[in-house]
């Protein structure tokens, strides 16, 4: 099925916003990883750096990520066909990883804003084990996500080029 250029938009910018946000999220999973071997101090205070500008560049990309994956999804939906399973599923990922940002790791952002460097709460390990689940959780889903997404793509780029116009209903030609 032939769909407009809001549809064909839409998937660039899923396409591109979704792998800008999963890269930003193994990035930050590979320094996190990193910081496992230092004390509380050096910790806090990588985590302080990260968090001065990474909550915006998370949004930045995520937020269009969603939007564009639900229109692909909103399209799908109209054309009644199994175009609309690999967004749906990537929509439903990228809805995972907001709600999990938003209950477990923008409360634990919030918090370590305060610490002091020179003098992390004692807790500061089991906060950071706590972050760090959740956020192997977020990327593993992104990555998924975004292969979903990437895989819808080029399924779709393929049916649009083996569809003729003699195969296509009436309704649906531009």
């Amino acid at each position: 099925m032939k769909q407009g250029p809001l549809f064909t938009t839409a998937r660039w910018i899923g396409l591109l916003f979704g792998g800008v946000f999963t890269g930003f999220l193994v990035c930050v999973m590979v320094l996190e990883t990193s910081l496992r071997d230092y004390d509380g101090k050096v910790y806090t205070q990588v985590r302080q750096v990260e968090l001065d500008s990474l909550d915006t560049l998370a949004s930045a990309t995520l937020i269009p990520t969603i939007i564009a994956t639900a229109i692909l999804v909103t399209g799908a939906w109209k054309a009644k066909g199994p175009t609309l399973y690999l967004p749906l599923a990537a929509l439903a990922l990228f809805l995972l990883i907001l709600i999990l940002t938003i209950v477990v790791n923008l409360p634990i952002n919030a918090d370590q804003k305060d610490w002091t460097v020179t003098a992390p709460p004692s807790d500061w390990a089991d906060v950071r084990d706590e972050w760090q689940t959740s956020h192997a959780v977020r990327t593993i889903a992104s990555l998924v996500a975004f292969a979903l997404l990437s895989f819808s793509a080029l399924t779709h780029k393929a049916r649009s080029l083996t569809t003729t116009p003699a195969e296509t209903p009436l309704a649906t030609r531009s």
